[in-house]
């Protein structure tokens, strides 16, 4: 087999390990995402002639990979796959500069660092930092909750609000949730155990579970929304395509003073009777523009999934074609 070398240098052995990763996994996910194989001898890069057409595509993936880790930042191959896609439309002076000029959104239970791991994330804090009503859109894997809710703890942890709730409507059970078993609790949980994730990545069990019982941390569906004015609070209203009109008019009329709105979704993902009009898609439409309320729309380049649910994604989408 012809193979030809891609113009790469790496400055020492470390950064070479780091580029290729641990078994040379961001080598695999490169190819997989290339269609092709990716080669190494020695420290040189190399594809099959045949793959050719996208050479200069990966040497400048490589270059910014080589840069990142030269500036001390540790890649995942979650950060190949990221930057594979963004080399496509940006220059790499502005990928270096999201990197290498990171935002942390909060700290985990053991002090990690949590950034923000996309340019649209960046774009959400900021807009979320700057307005008391912030709506966000877009497909799931984009972190539109992930990143509300680490922000939330955030402004928790510096005394900045005294409650986060969250919240969304339980449109599986008809909004009455009665046709399930069990106390609210139980019957609730199922819905919110992304939202439980996050708080428990953040907090730990032991204060998420303090917090919930003190009533710093609510969870709840919407219809428990009704008649309260939420002073001083952090509020997070997910899956909110699935509102009705009226929903979303009584939610966001609830916002107080000193308090925060973050209302997210994916408006292909309306679970509604096909004649309702998604209480988001609406709200979006009137209340664009007014100042204090900032719409961030999260695009498919933000989900970023392992290489092989690309493909079957893919697969699945020509076949309706």
């Amino acid at each position: 087999m012809d193979l030809i070398t891609l113009n790469v240098r790496f400055e020492n052995i470390h950064t070479f390990s780091a580029v290729i990763g641990v078994n040379d996994r961001h080598l695999d996910v490169l190819g997989r995402l290339f269609d092709t194989t990716i080669y190494t001898k020695g420290d040189a890069i190399k594809i099959p002639a045949e793959s050719k057409a996208h050479k200069k595509h990966l040497e400048s993936i490589f270059s910014i990979l080589i840069q990142l880790i030269d500036n001390s930042i540790s890649i995942s191959e979650r950060d190949v796959i990221y930057v594979a896609k963004l080399v496509e439309t940006m220059d790499k002076e502005e990928i270096l500069s999201h990197y290498i000029n990171r935002v942390e959104i909060t700290k985990t239970v053991t002090g990690k660092p949590i950034y923000a791991k996309t340019i649209n994330q960046k774009r959400y804090l900021s807009a979320i930092e700057q307005n008391d009503l912030v709506f966000s859109t877009g497909p799931a894997g984009t972190g539109k909750t992930y990143v509300a809710i680490m922000h939330a703890v955030r402004q928790l942890k510096n005394g900045n609000i005294r409650k986060i709730i969250l919240t969304r409507p339980a449109v599986e059970a008809g909004e009455s949730l009665g046709f399930l078993p069990g106390d609210l609790k139980e019957k609730i949980d199922p819905y919110l155990r992304p939202l439980y994730d996050a708080l428990h990545e953040a907090l730990g069990f032991k204060q998420t579970n303090e917090l919930i019982e003190n009533g710093v941390i609510e969870i709840a569906p919407l219809a428990y929304m009704r008649g309260r004015t939420l002073e001083n609070a952090y509020v997070v209203l997910d899956e909110a395509q699935n509102t009705t009109k009226g929903q979303m008019k009584l939610f966001l009329s609830r916002l107080g003073f000193h308090s925060k709105m973050i209302v997210t979704g994916d408006l292909t993902q309306v679970d509604l009777p096909r004649a309702a009009k998604s209480g988001l898609t609406h709200a979006i439409e009137i209340l664009r523009g007014v100042k204090g309320i900032e719409v961030i729309e999260f695009e498919r380049i933000d989900v970023i999934r392992h290489p092989l649910i690309q493909k079957i994604l893919e697969r699945y989408e020509n076949e309706h074609h």
